[in-house]
Parts: C-alpha cells; structure tokens; sequence
C-alpha cells in the first residue's frame, strides 16, 4: 500500500516538476474564501487564455521546484495555493489573477516565478500592468508606421511642387 502511494506522489511530483520546466510563467494565489460561482468563473477566464490552473499539495510542489533548482519559493507555499500556469505569454496569468483579485477581494497573489525567476507580490502586481503581447506589438507597428506615413506625405509633396513647377 505504501509503495503504490509512494509511486503516485512521484508520479504527481514529476507532473508538476514537468508543467513548471515548460512554464513561462507560474503564479501562485491564496484562493481560500472564493465560493464555487467565483471559482469557475476565473478558472474560465485562465482556460479562455490557455492558462492550466491547478491546485496540488504545496510539499509535492516544493519538492518538484527543488528538483529543477527553484529556491525560496517554500515561504510562499503555505496554506491553500492555487497554481497559474502560463506557456506562452508570461504576463498572461499575472494580469487575468490580478485583474480578478481587484473585484474579488478573497483571491490574494502570493508570488511567482517567471522565466525561472521568482517574483514577490509586488513585482507579480507590476508584471500584470504590463499590456498583452498583441498590443505591445501593435503599438510597435504603429510607432514605426506614423514615420513612414509621414515621408510618404512629404515625398508626394515634393513630387507635387516639381510637377507644378514644371507645368508652369
């Protein structure tokens, strides 16, 4: 009985451990307090963003974390902690968990750990204001389109005043 335990905790350690090495982004949040209707609702809005959110036990997640080297994230596992999991954008689940906490007041953010670095709340908060990747780079688009539009302006002024000039 011991050893068919035992090979599941392994097998729960290896899965977090794997989610973690993949992860751009983890966030931990205090979930206690949240009812049901609150609970799906953020796990739906992580879900549309393709973000996992989990809830293990936090001695099988710090064994999982020591295992790939993360250190000092054990301070932050305590009590009930959920676990965001982001793959692509790492600002993703800091953004939608704090957005959330704003009109929830229950959800609390602990900390994170983003591209193997860990982040404390106040960093976790910074983090989520930063806009999404989509509108980062649009705004890159457009600084670099209002120059070009600008010397096309002034091109085809240029190009109007010689032909008027010529036509005189």
């Amino acid at each position: 009985m011991k050893s068919n335990n035992r090979q599941l905790k392994e097998a729960k350690v290896q899965e977090i451990k794997s989610k973690l090495e993949k992860a751009e982004a983890v966030i931990l949040a205090d979930y206690q307090g949240l009812n049901v209707e609150e609970d799906t609702e953020l796990r739906k809005k992580l879900r549309e963003a393709g973000i996992e959110y989990k809830v293990y036990k936090n001695t099988l997640t710090k064994l999982a974390a020591k295992e790939i080297g993360i250190d000092g994230i054990d301070e932050y596992l305590e009590g009930p902690v959920s676990i965001a999991i982001g793959y692509e954008d790492p600002t993703a689940p800091a953004r939608i968990l704090n957005d959330f906490a704003k009109e929830h007041k229950k959800l609390e953010l602990k900390a994170g750990i983003i591209q193997g670095e860990i982040f404390d709340t106040d960093k976790i908060k910074q983090l989520a204001e930063i806009p999404p990747r989509e509108v980062l780079l649009a705004k890159l688009l457009g600084s670099f389109k209002a120059p070009l539009s600008n010397l096309a302006y002034l091109l085809n002024a240029i190009k109007e005043k010689k032909e008027s000039e010529s036509a005189e």
